[in-house]
């Protein structure tokens, strides 16, 4: 085929988004049927599969790429509508998927969209992940930008240095004197509970390697929510490593007390598809400002 047209495009971006094509038809104000006949038109003109039928659907990956393409319009489309004076008159809201790392998002992250939000007609649909793993989301049409700690740029994206974002390992100082009251502070490390955010959370690992502990000596704790996940090391589950944004105030107060040790940092940049758009670079100008104004320079 010579052309894609944009409303199949479209309804295939959110059909991916909804999760199911009911409620894709949903936001889309289309009867289920209709959305699952642009979905089998799309398919029958590229002759190949562009949506995998499982619960939540997903992308393959050429449906990956229509998606991409649908994004990018819709950006472009925000712009012109913009430049006609038609935009907000409309009501027209344009989306805008971004993936961002939990501790970002707990401490920083929605400042910049909320000033966003005031100036222009956007609604934001965050996608939370590992700053690792933040990256692929781009690469494969999720989302627009993202916060993540991969320095090199992802195919077809610019990238610019936001800040470094430091970790201290914390306690409560009755955990602190329960467990590492002894002395032997090596004895103390194997054995004291660590909370870890998830299973791909590395840096309570990180920092006992550095201590020359072993890591799979101690019990862990999940707890996958950023906000959880500092009030359950400030109940005195077991230590964690918080960022300071987080846990500044309650160091002051004497709430949590360091462990000693190395902090770990963690770089992050603003990774964006390499899409000149006028709503596009605003988001860029303002997350890459407040993530500049807050977090340690690189």
């Amino acid at each position: 085929m010579s052309r894609i047209p944009f409303e199949l495009a479209e309804t295939l971006a959110a059909v991916v988004d909804e999760g199911t094509l009911d409620a894709a038809a949903r936001r889309l104000h289309v009867t289920p049927s209709a959305v699952s006949q642009r979905i089998k038109t799309l398919e029958e003109q590229l002759g190949r599969l562009v949506l995998v039928r499982a619960k939540p659907v997903r992308a393959t990956e050429a449906g990956a790429a229509i998606i991409r393409l649908a994004r990018q319009a819709a950006l472009l489309e925000h712009d012109a509508l913009a430049a006609l004076g038609d935009g907000a008159e409309e009501g027209a809201l344009t989306r805008v998927p971004l993936a961002v790392n939990a501790d970002s998002l707990g401490t920083w992250f929605l400042e910049p969209l909320a000033r966003l939000g005031r100036r222009h007609p956007v609604v934001f649909d965050l996608h939370r992940d590992d700053q690792d793993f933040t990256a692929g989301m781009l690469e494969d049409g999720t989302v627009t930008g993202a916060v993540t700690s991969r320095a090199e740029p992802v195919g077809g994206c610019r990238v610019q240095a936001l800040g470094v974002l430091r970790y201290e390992a914390v306690a409560t100082p009755r955990f602190r004197d329960e467990w590492f009251g002894g002395g032997d502070r090596r004895a103390a490390l194997a054995a004291a509970p660590v909370i870890d955010f998830d299973r791909r959370d590395d840096l309570q690992t990180r920092w006992l390697l550095a201590e020359g502990a072993d890591p799979a000596a101690p019990p862990r704790h999940r707890v996958p929510a950023s906000h959880d996940f500092a009030t359950a090391t400030e109940l005195g589950l077991g230590w964690s490593l918080l960022p300071l944004l987080q846990c500044a105030g309650a160091l002051a107060s004497g709430a949590l007390v360091p462990l000693g040790g190395e902090p770990i940092d963690v770089p992050l940049y603003w990774q964006q598809w390499n899409l000149r758009s006028t709503l596009l670079d605003a988001v860029a100008d303002e997350i890459v400002g407040e993530g500049r104004r807050v977090l340690l320079p690189g």
